[in-house]
C-alpha cells in the first residue's frame, strides 16, 4: 500500500481495519482476538467497537463483537451505484431455472475477482459463492476474461502477489486446504491467450475439487468487460468440457441481451425498497429506517453520539463511514461538494475523508470525481450476504424477552401449518416450551392465523378448504365462516390474539414481519400462561413492544436482502 497521506484519518483507518478483520473471520470475534487481528491497542479495539455498535454495525454481547445485518448498507451503496444486479439480476435468475444450474455475475477487483450476484440452486450438493467474495483471478473462469485487458502494471502486481502469496492465503474466499491449485504464471497466461481469443474461460476445478465454471464477458461499447456472467456446476453432473458445451450458446445469448440492457436500460436500477438514508439512520435515537435523517441530523446525531458516550465514540470514524453511503443508484460519481451535500458534512470533513477512503482502496478518483471501488463489499458482505430471516430475529427476539419476561418465536407459513424457525425462551419457571420445527395447525395460532390472514382472498379460501378444522381445546374455533371473519379482522387490524385455542391454558399474540414489498413472511409471537396476563394487558403491553420488535427485524430485513433473493428462514 502506498503511504499514508498526512490528511488521513487515523480512527477511520482503524475502524475499516476492524471491520475487515470482523469480515474475513466469517462475522464474529472476540475484542482480545480483534486485538491480534489488526495489531491494534485494546483500548482502541474498545472504543472502534463501541462506535460501530452505536452505528448499529456490529453487536457486542460481552467480549465478542458480531456483525449486524445494518452493516449491510455499504455494500448495498456499492451495488446501487454498480447498477448491475439490479439491472442483469433478474436474467440471471431466468438463466439459472432454464439451465437448472447456479449462476454468478462478478467484476475485476485488482488481480481477483469479486462477486455482485448470485441465483442458486436447491440441491444437497449447493454451488455458490457468496457475495462480495474475492477470488484469485487465475483460480477462476471470470478472471481470465478480465485479465486479457490487463496493463503491464497489472501483470506486474499479479506476478508480485503471486510470488508473495501463492497459495493465495490472502483470499478469504478461497475454500481453506485447496493449495495452490492456480498453477504457474505461464499456465495462467495461457488461459489468457485463449480467453482473448474464444470470448469465454472455464475453471476446472480450481478454486476447489468437484466445482466447474463456464463464464463470457459482458462488455462495455469500448469492448472492456464490465463484468463476467459464470455458470457453475459440479463434476457429478458435467465434466468442464460437457458444461461449456451444454450451456455456451446460451450463456452467450443471454450476455448479448444482458449488454443491450446495460446500453439502454429499460428497467430502474434501484431495487423495489424502501429508500435507504445516507447516514446512521437505524442508530439509537433517528427515525426509522425508512424516514432517514436529513443531512443535519445526521450531524446532530454524530454530535449527540459524542457528548452522551464521550471518549467512547469516535465521531470522525462515524462520519467516514457514512460518505460511503452518499453514493447509491444514480449516484455512481459525486463530486466533494455533492458528497458534502448527501452527508451534511463539512467540505474539509468529507474531503479527509474521501483521501483516507481512497487510500483504503475503498474509494476511485477520476478527476473531481469519486466512486465507491469493489473493495466496498470486503466490510462485512461475504458474511452477512447469507444472513438469514432467523438469524437476523434471534438478537430482537431476545430483547424482546429481556423486556417482556415471556417467551417469544418467530414462525413461518409451511403449507397448512406454522413451522417455527427462531425462539427465545424466558427464564420462568412455568414457561411455553417449543422447540424450533415444531408445527402447528396455521388455523389456531396466532402466527399462522397472522400469515393467513395476510394470503390473497382466492389463496386463503383454498388453503382452508382443503384443511380439517380440528377441534384442538373446546375453545378452538372450528366453523369455516368464523374463522373467515376473524382472519378477515386480523387482516385489517394487524395483529392476532390467540386464547387457549392451540392449548390449553396458553395465550399467545403475534404480529407478522414483512418484506420490503409488503408481504408478511413470517411472524412473531409472544406466548404465555393464560394467569401471566389479560386479554387486554395483552393488547396493550405487548402488542406495542410485538410492533417495535418486528420492525427492527424488517429493518435489517430490508437491507440485507435488498440485492439479493432472500435466504430460507
Amino acid at each position: 500500500m502506498s503511504p499514508v497521506p498526512a490528511e488521513a484519518v487515523g480512527p477511520l483507518m482503524r475502524g475499516v481495519a476492524v471491520l475487515r478483520a470482523l469480515s474475513d473471520a466469517d462475522g464474529r470475534l472476540s475484542l482480545g482476538e480483534l486485538v491480534r487481528a489488526t495489531g491494534l491497542a485494546r483500548s482502541t479495539v474498545d472504543r472502534v467497537a463501541a462506535t460501530l455498535a452505536r452505528m448499529g454495525y456490529v453487536r457486542l454481547d460481552g467480549p465478542a463483537v458480531t456483525l449486524a445485518p445494518r452493516l449491510m448498507e455499504l455494500a448495498n451503496a456499492y451495488l446501487g451505484a454498480l447498477r448491475l444486479p439490479a439491472l442483469l439480476g433478474p436474467g440471471a435468475v431466468r438463466l439459472a431455472e432454464e439451465l437448472d444450474e447456479s449462476v454468478s455475475l462478478a467484476v475485476p477487483d485488482g488481480d481477483g475477482i469479486r462477486f455482485v450476484h448470485q441465483s442458486t440452486r436447491r440441491r444437497a450438493m449447493s454451488l455458490t459463492f457468496r457475495i462480495g467474495d474475492l477470488l484469485p483471478a487465475e483460480r477462476t473462469a471470470p478472471g481470465p476474461l478480465f485479465a486479457a485487458h490487463w496493463t503491464p502494471g497489472q501483470w506486474a502486481a499479479w506476478r508480485e502477489r503471486r510470488a508473495t502469496d501463492p497459495e493465495g492465503l490472502g483470499f478469504p474466499g478461497v475454500p481453506p486446504g485447496t493449495g495452490d491449485r492456480g498453477g504457474q504464471g505461464e499456465r495462467f497466461e495461457e488461459r489468457v491467450d485463449r480467453a482473448r481469443t474464444a470470448g469465454w474461460a472455464v475453471d476446472d476445478q480450481l478454486i476447489e475439487p468437484g466445482l466447474i465454471a463456464v463464464a463470457v464477458p459482458l462488455r462495455d461499447p469500448a469492448g472492456i468487460p464490465l463484468c463476467a456472467l459464470s455458470v457453475v456446476s459440479h463434476t457429478s453432473r458435467h465434466s468442464a468440457a460437457s458444461l461449456r458445451e451444454s450451456v455456451l450458446p446460451r450463456l452467450r445469448a443471454t450476455a448479448a441481451t444482458m449488454e443491450a440492457e446495460l446500453a439502454h436500460p429499460t428497467e430502474p436500477a434501484e431495487p423495489a425498497h424502501p429508500t435507504e438514508p445516507a447516514g446512521p439512520a437505524r442508530a439509537e435515537g433517528l427515525p426509522a429506517p425508512q424516514a432517514g435523517p436529513t443531512p443535519p441530523a445526521l450531524a446532530a446525531w454524530t454530535s449527540a453520539s459524542k457528548q452522551e458516550l464521550g471518549a467512547e465514540f469516535v465521531e470522525s470514524l462515524a462520519r467516514g463511514l457514512t460518505v460511503l453511503t452518499a453514493f447509491g443508484p444514480g449516484r455512481a460519481e459525486l463530486t466533494l461538494s455533492a458528497v458534502a451535500g448527501a452527508t451534511g458534512l463539512p467540505r474539509a470533513t468529507a474531503r479527509r475523508a474521501l483521501i483516507t477512503l481512497d487510500h483504503l482502496g475503498l474509494v476511485a478518483t477520476e478527476g473531481r470525481a469519486f466512486r465507491l471501488t469493489p473493495r466496498v463489499l470486503a466490510l462485512g458482505c461475504p458474511p452477512l450476504s447469507r444472513t438469514t430471516l432467523s438469524d437476523i430475529a434471534a438478537p430482537h427476539l431476545a430483547a424482546l424477552v429481556h423486556r417482556v419476561h415471556d417467551s417469544a418465536s418467530l414462525a413461518v407459513l409451511d403449507g397448512d401449518a406454522i413451522q417455527y424457525t427462531a425462539r427465545v425462551a424466558t427464564t420462568r419457571i412455568m414457561s411455553v416450551n417449543i422447540t424450533l420445527g415444531t408445527r402447528f395447525p396455521a388455523y389456531a395460532a396466532s402466527m399462522g392465523r397472522v400469515l393467513l390472514a395476510d394470503l390473497p382472498g382466492p389463496e386463503r379460501a383454498e388453503r382452508l378448504g382443503r384443511t380439517a378444522l380440528s377441534a384442538l381445546t373446546p375453545r378452538t374455533v372450528t366453523s369455516p365462516a368464523v374463522l373467515a371473519a376473524l382472519l378477515d379482522e386480523v387482516a385489517e387490524q394487524g395483529y392476532a390474539v390467540v386464547d387457549e385455542e392451540l392449548e390449553e391454558g396458553l395465550r399467545s399474540i403475534a404480529v407478522p414481519v414483512r418484506d420490503a414489498a409488503g408481504r408478511a413472511v413470517a411472524a412473531v409471537n409472544v406466548a404465555m400462561h393464560t394467569t401471566r396476563r389479560t386479554l387486554a394487558e395483552c393488547r396493550a403491553e405487548l402488542l406495542p413492544e410485538l410492533r417495535a420488535t418486528a420492525a427492527a427485524i424488517e429493518a435489517d430485513l430490508h437491507v440485507v436482502n435488498r440485492f439479493r433473493r432472500p435466504s430460507a428462514v
